[in-house]
This record gives structure tokens, sequence and C-alpha cells, in this order.
């Protein structure tokens, strides 16, 4: 008889969001009488089949105790690194401890905690479609005209015909997704995503269908867009 898959998210959140250049951490900025980060959070406690969160805080950090979601009995919090791929070992590691005496496969799903507008319903897409040791990872089609640039100017058209962009979550098997990271570390490997890991370990990670609202916040502008995405979603509250 199959073993039921466990599942944990891993939410990296060690970053200091300077792009923003709004003086604090982008996870805190407010957003819809929450701050950002508990937005991204609250679709891994919404969907009750997520065993618990990791989320991964710069050394230091002292604004998410203030968070009401603080004390949301399955949150975990663990110092993250100087990089995204050592926050999210950290994270693995957490998970790895917890889930050491479970007799079943466990998949974490990474994610940007910057991305507030996330779904429960594509966390569960997501889910149901990359299961299996390749993983897979939310993405959207590019549609846009690409151009490669050359001191400035456009130099050459590029075909994007099968380009995506990656968004977050990140689904992949426990065991498999800390290796990959483990060896592009010691290879030293620049990592953009934990699918990059996974491919340079030599699994193709599934491309499933997300949504252009799944935004990561980088920009100041980029908040007034999640403000509106968030007001049309049921989750919203």
């Amino acid at each position: 008889m199959p073993k039921v898959p466990r599942y944990w998210a891993v939410v990296a959140s060690a970053g200091g969001g300077a792009r923003m250049g709004l003086g604090k951490p982008k996870q805190y900025l407010p957003l819809r009488e929450r701050a950002l980060l508990e937005w991204s959070l609250a679709p891994f406690f919404d969907a009750g089949w997520i065993d618990g969160v990791v989320l991964a805080l710069p050394k230091g950090d002292t604004d998410f105790a203030k968070l009401p979601i603080a004390r949301h009995p399955k949150i975990v919090t663990v110092t993250g690194g100087a990089t995204r791929a050592d926050s999210v070992l950290a994270g693995l590691q957490a998970v790895t401890e917890r889930s050491a005496m479970l007799d079943a496969p466990v998949y974490v799903l990474v994610h940007d905690a910057a991305r507030p507008c996330l779904t429960v319903d594509d966390v569960e897409t997501l889910r149901d479609e990359a299961s299996d040791e390749q993983g897979g990872l939310l993405a959207v089609p590019v549609t846009d005209v690409l151009k490669q640039e050359e001191r400035e100017c456009s130099a050459r058209t590029v075909d994007h015909a099968a380009l995506w962009r990656a968004q977050t979550p990140q689904l992949f098997r426990l065991d498999l997704l800390r290796s990959a990271l483990e060896q592009a570390i010691a290879k030293g490997k620049p990592l953009g995503d934990e699918a990059a890991a996974m491919e340079l370990a030599g699994y193709k990670p599934m491309l499933v269908r997300g949504r252009e609202s799944n935004l990561k916040v980088t920009y100041p502008e980029d908040l007034p867009l999640a403000e509106f995405w968030l007001s049309r979603q049921e989750y919203a509250r």
C-alpha cells in the first residue's frame, strides 16, 4: 500500500529588500492591514494538509516576533544564511529534524516571503501535479518580446517561445532537494532558485502553470499592484 506523503513549507525571509529603498525589510511593509509576510505565509496555514511552516529569518531579526502570526502553532523559525540557498538549507534541516521519525515521503514547498498573492488553489495544484522525484514549480509563459542588451542598446531579439518565468512555491522531495543544494553550493554554482539546483543534479522539474497575480514584490510600485490582487482574492480578509 502506498505511503501517504507529508508536506512542509519553507519560506525564505532572510533578505533585506534593499531595492525597495524604504528603510526596512520589505517583508514587514504594511499591506492591507497586515505585514506583507503574513500574506505570504497565510496560504500554507490555510492548506490543512501542510504539517508546518519553517521561516528563515535574518540574523538578529526582532520584527517577526511582534506579528500576531508568530504565535501560530505550525510556525517554526530558523536563522537564515548569507545566500538564499543557505537560508533554504537551514529550513530543510529543520524539516529533516521534525520529520525524521515519519515512515513516509516528505516534500517541501519553498516560497519567497515577498510573494504575498499566492492562492491556496495554486498550492494544491502544484502538489497534485509535481509530487514525484522530478518535483515542480509554479511558472508562467513569457509573452513579451525579449531583447538582448549590449551597452544599453537592443542588439538582438530572443526567441521566447519556450521560455517561462519561474515563481514560487517550488515543490521537491526533501532529501533530493537537500542533496542538490548541498552539491551545488560545494561546487560554487550560482543558484537563482531551488529548481536550478535540481536541474544541475539532473532532474527536470515540471512547470506548473501559475498566475500573473503571484508577483514578487521588489520595487515600491509593486505594492499597490499586490494590494489590487489581494483585494480580488476570496481569502483576503
